[in-house]
């Protein structure tokens, strides 16, 4: 990539969460537990994802997500969070190696029934200078996508899921052998939209009732 075109790629995000940082989730009752994750550029302009290990009773088991997880008690807010895990999932030290660019909207994980579970909270993060990567045992392994072949729509395709009795089309990415869907999928339009990006279609609902209601 260009180095003026990643300079004026970063400069772009870095605005836009400037002048519209991520929204907080509104209107979730106390006790609901929370978690981040931290969407990491590198200087070549391409963004860090994991697939994660296969975990027997791990929701996530096996999917391509960004670093991090549920918040801990010594946590520094959200962002302590995501940089917390980070190091611990693969071995990048942010607050040495990278600046933060700013939040993107909180999400809520996905429940078949009953109130929210989850509150996340995605952070943009620019490395300015590479680190060598060491995923732990909960990371099956580490990849580097281009934010220019993402922002252009390369693998956008879709997938039929079948949960909680509905059979839902989903949206995704397909590139590079990873298939980028859900939670992950959605934080990453909020940051392509940004860019001026190709964004992805609503799920769509093709056969029962839809369980997110």
């Amino acid at each position: 990539m260009d180095r003026r075109y990643h300079g004026a790629v970063l400069d772009q995000i870095e605005l836009s969460l400037r002048a519209r940082p991520g929204r907080p989730v509104q209107g979730i009752g106390l006790g609901v537990a929370r978690a981040a994750v931290a969407a990491v550029i590198n200087p070549q302009a391409e963004l860090l994802f994991i697939r994660r290990a296969e975990r027997v009773g791990d929701p996530w088991s096996g999917h391509v997500a960004f670093p991090g997880g549920r918040a801990e008690a010594g946590d520094e807010g959200p962002v302590g969070t995501a940089v917390r895990e980070t190091v611990e999932e693969v071995g990048l030290a942010l607050p040495d190696a990278g600046r933060l660019l700013g939040p993107l909207d909180e999400l809520l994980a996905p429940v078949r029934r009953g109130p929210p579970q989850l509150v996340i909270s995605p952070f943009v993060f620019h490395l300015q200078r590479l680190q060598p990567l060491r995923p732990n045992v909960e990371v099956a392994s580490v990849h580097w996508l281009s934010l220019e072949r993402l922002a252009m729509g390369e693998g956008r395709s879709s997938f039929d899921l079948e949960w909680g009795g509905a059979t839902l089309r989903m949206p995704c990415i397909e590139l590079s052998g990873l298939r980028i869907w859900g939670l992950t999928l959605r934080m990453l339009d909020d940051l392509l939209e940004r860019m001026g990006g190709q964004t992805s279609p609503d799920v769509e609902l093709l056969h029962g009732e839809d369980p997110r209601r």
